[in-house]
């Protein structure tokens, strides 16, 4: 069932709610911070994202918001002004993706477009979210912007429900993560009512001004907030915020990508997560699984792997499940290879407990 706006302008104006139990992209009078102007041609493109994404917002709340959206926005409201976020204790989907040092974690995403053309069809989501579980992924991001990545909330809904129904099993289901172009409460609360725990918001994007209270409407709603970097200053000003799951995007390298979390000063009796995005490579060498292997080693806890999932071949080394396994192996750089499938070496190596875990 759907909520009609107009009624709800009317029923709220009679009873002079209507400012507070509105989403504020249903207002008329809406401003959002601007993103700081800046000559990189990255920044340019996330305007121009941003402004497409505010249309798609606008659209969204005159066709008519569902009540279980408007459900967890009016819960969100309500909850926000309670959050500390000077003192967070870490959740489920953080707990997931920090494991003991040496080890890394893997968040595999689904999109239906890849720029990087390797393929021309990707599976849909009720084949690839049992290989995602069965290979060992902490988490599964859908990648919901249609225009970006040609995924809509009806595909994290999709996912939620098979990982729903695997729940009892071994492995258990796979928290999913909403990577739509959050920019406004709006969004947080489809992404709690469609069943993902947490969300991606990036930090050029939003702005300093608003990234504290987009934090706090998801805490208020027990969805996780993954904010998106790429530069050691955006890094440490997150965190200065109260981010505590940080993501590195559009830093190619290991040493980029170090750079952006080396010497961050976390506040005392705080954990933060350091999530490596693994940017796909032009070539059939598999590089990103040795990425994975290299940022493991200098101290991230998780690899988030897309494009590079999806590399089409006869090579069976490169389904999406195998590299998944591969990036979480014990291999190191100095003794193995991913290209190896001779099932001997360090990398074939698995312990039980950490399949398991």
């Amino acid at each position: 069932m759907k909520l009609s706006l107009c009624a709800l302008f009317a029923a709220l104006a009679a009873t002079n709610a209507f400012a507070p139990s509105l989403p504020h992209f249903a207002r008329s009078q809406v401003s959002f911070a601007q993103t700081k102007k800046t000559t990189t041609t990255l920044n340019a493109l996330g305007g121009l994202a941003k402004k497409a994404k505010k249309e798609a917002l606008r659209k969204y709340a005159q066709d008519g918001i569902d009540d279980a959206v408007m459900e967890k926005y009016n819960l969100m409201k309500e909850k926000m002004a309670d959050i500390d976020l000077s003192n967070q204790t870490p959740g489920p989907l953080q707990q997931a993706l920090t494991r003991r040092k040496g080890t890394i974690t893997v968040i595999a995403e689904y999109k239906r477009k890849i720029q990087s053309g390797f393929v021309s069809d990707i599976y849909d989501p009720e084949i690839l979210s049992p290989t995602f579980r069965e290979y060992g992924v902490s988490g599964i991001a859908v990648m919901a912007d249609e225009k970006m990545g040609g995924c809509s909330y009806d595909d994290i809904a999709t996912f939620v429900e098979e990982q729903r129904r695997a729940q009892y099993q071994v492995p258990g289901s796979v928290p999913l993560i909403n990577n739509d172009l959050i920019i406004d409460e709006l969004q947080i609360a489809r992404t709690a009512a469609v069943g993902a725990i947490a969300c991606v918001i990036t930090l050029s994007i939003v702005g300093d001004e608003d990234l504290p209270g987009l934090l706090k409407a998801s805490k208020a709603i027990d969805i996780e907030p993954i904010v998106a970097v790429s530069s050691h200053e955006e890094a440490q000003r997150a965190i200065d915020l109260g981010a505590r799951l940080i993501s590195v995007i559009h830093v190619d390298g290991i040493d980029g990508k170090l750079g952006v979390v080396n010497g961050l000063v976390i506040p005392e009796g705080q954990q933060v997560c350091k999530i490596a995005n693994i940017l796909a490579k032009n070539d059939k060498q598999l590089q990103e699984i040795e990425e994975a292997w290299a940022v493991r080693d200098k101290g991230f806890n998780c690899a988030w792997v897309g494009e590079a999932l999806y590399k089409s071949g006869s090579d069976a080394t490169e389904h999406p499940g195998a590299i998944i396994k591969s990036m979480k192996s014990k291999s190191s750089l100095k003794w193995a290879s991913p290209k190896a499938s001779s099932g001997r070496g360090e990398g074939a190596r698995e312990y039980l407990g950490d399949i398991l875990m």
